[in-house]
């Protein structure tokens, strides 16, 4: 399974600059939940990895089946999810269950100018059997694992996340301006095509050359 892309909060000009038209969502469902409170995580600008366990083994792929993963990115995952220990830690920890572990490949040759220093991985989504997990036990599983999490950066409403941004926030895990922040309602929701109800807003969008 291939990770969602995450929509934009807001619709784009057809034309022109593109930009964003502010007070549009960019779905229904956004602007009907827009007033209460979800949890903000740190985006991060790096590259989609998925550690995939299908109850007897470890892969890896990128966002899409034919994504390449970069070969320095490859030999970090190997040493955090490859070999016998680790794969037994899988077993215990899993079972048979089929298991995504979606995280972001970041770092040196992989992000412009390497802010975010050594190449590592971040980890801030599972799914389990067609199942996502909450954010306790996600951070529960990082844990098991010894992997860092996406940071929680706020709580609030789209519009308070909108003004979060609009501050341009200094990023928890490089020494530069935070890239945005992914929200998500406190309860896992989906709208009537399945599709889960997530929402990215990027800095970019809000600085004044884009305005």
């Amino acid at each position: 399974m291939e990770y969602v892309k995450i929509p934009n909060i807001f619709k784009r000009e057809e034309f022109g600059k593109n930009r964003i038209i502010e007070g549009e969502y960019s779905t229904p469902e956004l602007k009907y939940l827009a007033e209460l409170p979800w949890a903000w995580s740190e985006k991060v600008d790096g590259t989609n990895v998925r550690i995939i366990w299908d109850g007897h083994r470890v892969s890896f792929g990128g966002r899409t089946d034919n994504a390449q993963i970069p070969s320095h990115l490859v030999n970090r995952l190997n040493e955090l999810f490859s070999g016998t220990n680790k794969e037994e830690l899988f077993e215990q920890t899993f079972g048979e269950k089929n298991v995504i572990l979606f995280g972001e490949g970041f770092g040196q040759k992989i992000q412009s100018g390497g802010l975010y220093g050594p190449t590592d991985f971040i980890l801030f989504d599972v799914l389990i059997d067609q199942m996502w997990l909450q954010r306790k036990s996600v951070k529960d599983i990082a844990n098991v694992f010894g992997l860092r999490c996406v940071p929680i950066v706020g709580v609030g409403t789209l519009p308070d996340a909108v003004e979060f941004i609009r501050s341009h926030p200094k990023s928890n895990l490089r020494d530069a301006e935070m890239e945005g922040i992914v929200c998500r309602p406190f309860h896992e929701l989906s709208d009537r095509r399945g599709n889960r109800i997530i929402v990215k807003i990027k800095c970019r969008d809000f600085t004044k050359s884009e305005a």
